[in-house]
């Protein structure tokens, strides 16, 4: 191995230093690590995963199996193939056996990521892509080409991102796209400039252009150092100017090796033969050719030394070398294709999988739709007494005797086998190895190979730091942090926050000398006996509106809204198709053709895309659309006896009896301030109150009027710790807390939701054996009996005489517990076993080592005639 005097596209005129395994080397810009090493004499790498083989450098892109790198800096990072890591002065870096390295260390590289569009997009930089991508730009229309070499002579008029691998391909041509900016400057990369980039890329039509990959031949001691696929022979050649070995045996079953033996004789390097499996072979080069024959045996340690060949006559010869190129043929790189659903068929000429059909808006061209491939004579193993070294997958050591072994326990799927052998499962992805592995499959159950077919295609294509797909967003921008616009206020006043779904929401005022206890206590008794405030901007709210508004929502809810009337509010419940409980809230109607429903603080995202799946999947005749609006608006909540008193100041205009505006209605009406408002009946605590909605930018204002006018009465401002006491006391459900998606709407007490005029999602499964059970979980209230115990959240409830040798049976378990001040006595709500028919039964509560006694108490424990709602 070494330099040649010339060629190649280095710089030669600039000498990068680096250390590889602590050996210090010298190699050029252009230069991989891998060409550099091999320039430096070095093709051993570190040895194999399990069986600690010798390995060296066997390809020359990003299907290397074997040289592996851990590469230093501000953090470390490991399993780089030393094929695709550009040299730079300074690099360090270690081999490793299969197995990268963590580093602990925050990384300090910034990484970010572009959101384009263009009219064609073209994925790879050869002769095919480089031609689709001069025919479209010549048509006027905007054109990207990516491609993951360093530089790429593309037309002027054509986007080009180099050093840019597209690792994914989804529905619509959104096609993601991995670049590399400066991993190839080292700590000479500017400081202002993120070190790669996520391109997130929809195009109108995708043209693949992503060549094809060469295959190794199998064969005993074909994992050796010195066994190099001869494209990539051919590649160190012509590209880096290195020569990888010195005296060369090819071994191939098709011409394309044939190329490689060319340039190598005219760079003047000694090819001792060329061994080729095909017994009629028709190619003009002089060496001399062995037809019908294979090699069968490698020899020499920590590299080879030298090759045993049977020839077509069934004796054998041996060469001295110290490299073998081989070529097992040719296969279409057709992972983005795949992605997309994209067919495969066998062909049988060339030997490989090649794509059949088309995807929607995408072509491939090129090597990577078959054409130009060499015809090839399958040869999937050369035959042997034993296969325990012809390697199939040399990143995961697996040999023939081993994919044997697991078609002989059974598995006769090519997905079963890689699992059995993890085979095709490291960080290649199989690369090489996957076509030779279903050939050697197809060989042990007398199969074809296209009877066979191919394991699942799946992105990335290859491997993506997770720092590279996080991009900006890590650390303090990992998870958005959202407030509403009172949200200055709660800080002004000494707020405890706690967050529910991005959003900071107070969840408790203390005063001085209060802890969590004492404080929710004083709001519990405002909210119960004066009035309280609580800011509920953070619901989510959506807008539904068009033609058949209505009916969507009848299908949603598992209630009816359809004929609900202007004007007028309602409770509903959502559930999955499985009939369980998927969200709630109270939806307004504001005329015939437009809803405004809200939904839980941490369910909004999922609701929104829960209504869009329907309205695009299921029922696009609808005239239906959803518009999120949760940040346009701010809600605030007046709760308590005194709350008529309160909303009076701020709403003169409004007739706030409990006849004029009753409740679960709203008014649309101007505060005394001038500020448009929608005021709504609605009560999450069972006592009288209102939502006092405003625009957002009004949020802070309305608030301190609100807290203005409610000083005489001693006004005071509560959060979500307090809100949930006051909900649980009524028997109010909190979605995702006392339910946990195996809850129906019938389990949690609210079968009186639950339509049986209509039909909705869900519906069909409450005929369901299962869901209609009566030892189903249900949704009760628990009474600790010694009246001071508080049971923790999550405890276990058992029957009272139940066996305690373990294991014990386990009736349900606690959901919401708290002290209630109305009740005077700490209370809980709980799932357990046909919960509703146990009320007044005595149960055991499991804290600690302790058994305490619960009584199982009615839903609704604090004024269940609903008297104290309309005040």
């Amino acid at each position: 191995m070494t330099r040649l005097p010339h060629g190649g596209r280095i710089d030669r005129s600039t000498v990068l230093r680096f250390t590889v395994d602590g050996r210090e080397l010298t190699g050029h810009p252009g230069d991989t690590v891998a060409s550099a090493m091999l320039a430096n004499g070095i093709i051993e790498v570190a040895p194999s995963i399990y069986r600690d083989r010798p390995r060296g450098i066997m390809a020359a892109g990003v299907e290397e199996p074997n040289a592996l790198l851990q590469v230093d800096g501000p953090c470390s990072e490991g399993m780089l193939p030393a094929t695709t890591v550009e040299l730079y002065d300074g690099l360090v870096a270690s081999t490793l056996s299969g197995k990268g390295r963590l580093d602990p260390t925050p990384d300090p590289a910034v990484y970010d990521k572009k959101f384009v569009h263009t009219d064609v997009l073209v994925v790879g930089g050869g002769p095919a892509g480089l031609k689709a991508a001069a025919e479209a730009a010549a048509t006027g229309v905007r054109v990207m080409l990516v491609d993951d070499q360093p530089s790429v002579e593309a037309p002027a008029d054509v986007v080009v991102l180099s050093r840019t691998t597209a690792i994914g391909s989804y529905d619509d041509n959104y096609v993601l796209a991995l670049e590399r900016r400066t991993d190839h400057l080292g700590s000479a990369a500017p400081q202002n400039v993120s070190r790669q980039r996520l391109w997130h890329i929809r195009a109108g039509k995708v043209v693949l252009a992503t060549g094809a990959h060469e295959r190794p031949l199998v064969f005993a001691g074909n994992d050796k150092p010195g066994v190099m696929l001869a494209g990539a022979v051919r590649t160190y050649l012509n590209r880096y100017g290195v020569a990888a070995g010195s005296r060369v045996v090819v071994f191939t079953n098709n011409d394309s090796a044939y190329d490689t033996v060319r340039d190598l004789l005219d760079a003047g390097v000694e090819v001792a033969a060329v061994v080729d499996a095909r017994s009629d072979v028709s190619v003009d080069v002089d060496v001399r050719i062995l037809p019908g024959s294979a090699v069968i045996g490698t020899e020499g340690d920590d590299r080879i030394t030298g090759v045993i060949v049977r020839t077509s006559e069934g004796g054998t010869v041996s060469f001295e070398c110290d490299l073998l190129a081989v070529s097992g043929g040719w296969s279409p790189v057709v992972h983005l294709h795949s992605q997309r659903q994209g067919k495969l068929r066998w062909d049988d000429e060339l030997v490989a999988f090649v794509p059949d059909g088309a995807v929607r808006n995408q072509e491939i061209v090129g090597m990577a739709s078959g054409e130009g491939l060499w015809p090839t004579q399958a040869l999937w193993l050369v035959p042997a007494d034993s296969y325990d070294t012809h390697f199939v997958d040399l990143q995961r050591d697996v040999t023939v005797a081993d994919v044997w072994r697991s078609t002989g326990a059974g598995m006769l799927n090519v997905e079963h086998v890689k699992r059995y052998t993890s085979l095709g499962t490291a960080n290649d992805q199989g690369k090489t190895s996957g076509v030779n592995a279903i050939g050697v499959i197809a060989h042990a159950l007398g199969g074809s190979v296209g009877e066979i077919g191919t394991t699942t295609y799946r992105a990335p294509y290859t491997p993506v730091a997770f720092a590279a797909l996080a991009g900006r967003e890590r650390g303090d921008l990992f998870d958005p942090e959202r407030t509403t616009s009172i949200h200055p206020w709660h800080v002004e006043h000494g707020a405890l926050f706690e967050d529910v779904g991005q959003w900071k929401r107070p969840w408790y005022f203390p005063r001085d000398g209060e802890d969590i206890d004492a404080a929710v206590a004083r709001e519990c008794r405002a909210a119960r006996n004066g009035v309280a405030v609580m800011d509920a901007s953070t619901l989510g709210k959506i807008e539904i509106w068009g033609a058949d508004a209505g009916e969507f929502l009848n299908r949603i809810y598992t209630n009816a809204f359809k004929k609900l009337k202007p004007g007028h509010a309602r409770y509903g419940v959502m559930c999955k198709p499985d009939g369980m409980i998927f969200d709630d809230g109270v939806t307004l109607r504001l005329d015939d053709n437009r809803f405004f429903l809200t939904t839980t603080t941490g369910g909004a995202a999922g609701v929104l895309d829960w209504l869009e799946e329907w309205l695009q999947t299921e029922w696009p005749e609808l005239d239906v659309h959803c518009t999120s609006v949760t940040e346009q608006w701010a809600t605030i909540a007046v709760v308590g006896p005194r709350s008529r008193d309160v909303v009076s100041v701020l709403a003169p205009d409004l007739d706030l009896s409990a006849e004029a505006f009753p409740f679960m209605t709203f008014r649309e009406t101007t505060l005394a301030s001038g500020v448009p408002a929608r005021i709504c009946r609605i009560s999450f605590s069972g006592e009288l109150a209102y939502e006092i909605n405003v625009s957002s930018w009004y949020g802070l204002s309305v608030w301190e009027q609100v807290y203005e006018a409610g000083l005489p009465y001693d006004i005071t401002p509560y959060g979500t710790e307090t809100m949930h006491v006051l909900r649980a006391e009524k028997g109010y459900i909190i979605v995702g807390q006392d339910t946990d998606g195996t809850v129906t709407p019938h389990d949690a007490g609210m079968a009186w939701a639950v339509s049986k005029q209509k039909d909705f999602v869900g519906n069909r499964s409450f005929s369901r054996s299962d869901t209609a059970r009566g030892d189903r979980k249900q949704l009760i209230s628990l009474l600790p009996t010694d009246g001071s115990t508080r049971l923790p959240e999550g405890t276990q409830i058992i029957a009272r005489d139940v066996d305690l040798t373990p294991p014990v049976p386990m009736l349900g378990h606690v959901t919401s517990s708290y002290h209630s001040e109305a009740l005077g006595r700490p209370f809980a709500l709980a799932l357990v076993a046909a919960g509703q028919s146990r009320i007044g039964e005595t149960l055991m509560a499991h804290v600690g080592s302790e058994l305490v006694p619960v009584q199982v108490a009615d839903l609704v424990l604090y004024d269940p005639e609903g008297s104290r709602r309309d005040g």
